[in-house]
């Protein structure tokens, strides 16, 4: 079978419908991982979906090629990606969500769990050799069985999560399918909650759900100027990340979420190794350390910060882009509303929400910077950089270099970053300073440097 070998990227597979993605891949697709999950001695897999207008005729094909392999399925029908991996995590190991995520409506995907971890990589393109080789192995035995997994999620989170005192807060849903859990699951925690754009629609009539752009935040930002609530919470469309406004109009990114997150965690686990990605503030290391944490830098990407979390048994990580995985207390899946709940928990604590996150270390930082590039271009002129960055002056002590994903640099008064996006042919570059002229000096050396292996390079700020 002819596929578009573009839409199996590096964590997930996706692509525009109907051009690139469809029923009859769908089917494929279901065939295909059908075929490796029996292979790795699974013989179940729970399907879900997201709000989108293509979620439903793709997921049922998926399901179809499923259950042509031999496979049990469950279908857990429209629900966030945390709730597919909550369903992966207590009816099942393997699991997949159709999402197309933060991505422009006319997107949708699959996001994959399979033998209770999150494929990527050479295992997604497996899929697609299975799926161009038509080499799957169907057999009898399959079926699709419908399990509602709400209920039972809310009352896990609401059993274990208390709050000291009720708090009233704003949530954003964008239109995402967050909308149809979130909301009632903070009001169960007990607190008084306004809502915006709940009402779940894969047209995104409002704004695009993904909280990690700040243009998406106004209406958030406009409804606590007026409401008199302690905190604001937006999500993205699959509801796997969190974006976080205190009262005053300040958008807390996650990298300083995570600082709050890790003191929480580390007062019940002393010594535990606190994970972050690549693009996290230079201020976060310091803070888990003195939390009494181990504080690991790696690489970005859900995948591989989970993979990263089991290997060294960390109870908590995170990455720049909102994804937050609890595995204390929790199942080590990354998930907005259960972040949302446990920084509500910790906030309640307290006289003043938004001051404790507003009073978080902070520096002057640009947000993602994108470069854009030829296909397979990033990863040739980052492999440059590397060589180029082991003997280069400007980059002498006593700066820091780090080549686990791209180039960071580390000064004692900033950072700065260029690395290969997994997901599209971009350079993804962030820089930091503890002072605005840090921040410049810090902006124009990595731009030099980049100038020497892509002259003419043009910097502009990340696109959807």
């Amino acid at each position: 079978m002819q596929v578009s070998a573009a839409v199996f990227k590096a964590y997930d597979i996706r692509g525009v419908v109907p051009t690139a993605l469809n029923e009859d891949f769908a089917v494929a697709l279901g065939k295909a991982f059908g075929t490796a999950a029996r292979a790795a001695g699974e013989t179940t897999v729970a399907v879900g979906r997201d709000g989108r207008l293509s979620g439903p005729a793709l997921s049922q094909g998926l399901m179809q090629g499923l259950a042509a392999a031999g496979i049990q399925v469950i279908d857990v029908g429209m629900v966030t990606t945390p709730m597919l991996y909550y369903a992966a995590n207590t009816l099942c190991r393997s699991g997949i969500q159709v999402t197309g995520s933060h991505n422009p409506k006319d997107y949708n995907g699959f996001k994959m769990v399979l033998a209770g971890r999150a494929i990527y990589g050479e295992d997604i393109q497996n899929l697609r050799r299975t799926i161009e080789e038509e080499s799957w192995a169907l057999r009898e035995g399959g079926g699709v069985r419908a399990v509602r997994v709400d209920e039972d999620y809310a009352a896990r989170i609401t059993s274990d999560v208390k709050l000291a005192r009720p708090l009233k807060i704003v949530v954003d849903s964008g239109n995402g399918v967050a909308g149809a859990s979130a909301p009632g699951i903070f009001r169960a925690l007990g607190c008084e909650v306004v809502e915006l754009f709940s009402e779940v629609d894969g047209n995104f009539p409002n704004h695009h759900p993904d909280p990690s752009k700040p243009e998406n935040l106004r209406d958030l930002m406009a409804a606590l100027a007026t409401s008199g609530a302690d905190l604001g919470l937006a999500f993205d469309g699959d509801g796997d990340r969190l974006g976080v406004i205190t009262r005053q109009g300040n958008n807390i990114y996650p990298d300083r979420q995570l600082m709050l997150f890790a003191q929480d965690v580390l007062s019940r686990v002393p010594g535990g190794t606190i994970l972050f990605d690549v693009k996290c503030t230079q201020r976060l290391g310091p803070a888990i350390e003195a939390a009494g944490g181990v504080a690991e830098m790696f690489k970005t990407g859900h995948s591989l910060i989970k993979a990263r979390m089991k290997e060294v048994d960390s109870p908590l990580g995170g990455e720049m882009s909102g994804h937050i995985f609890f595995k204390e207390r929790w199942f080590g899946f990354d998930d907005g509303t259960y972040a949302g709940a446990r920084l509500l928990e910790i906030l309640s604590r307290h006289p003043d929400p938004s001051a404790v996150l507003d009073a978080l270390p902070t520096s002057f930082s640009t947000p993602e910077l994108n470069v854009a590039c030829a296909e397979g271009e990033p990863h040739t002129l980052v492999a440059e950089l590397i060589e180029l960055a082991a003997n280069h002056p400007a980059l002498a002590a006593p700066a820091k270099v780090s080549t686990i994903d791209g180039v960071r640099v580390d000064w004692p008064d900033g950072f700065g970053l260029i690395r290969a996006s997994n997901t599209t042919p971009v350079l993804v570059l962030r820089f930091e300073g503890h002072t605005p002229e840090a921040l410049h000096r810090i902006e124009a050396t990595m731009l030099a440097l980049l100038q020497q292996v892509k002259p003419g390079a043009e910097v502009g700020a990340a696109a959807h």
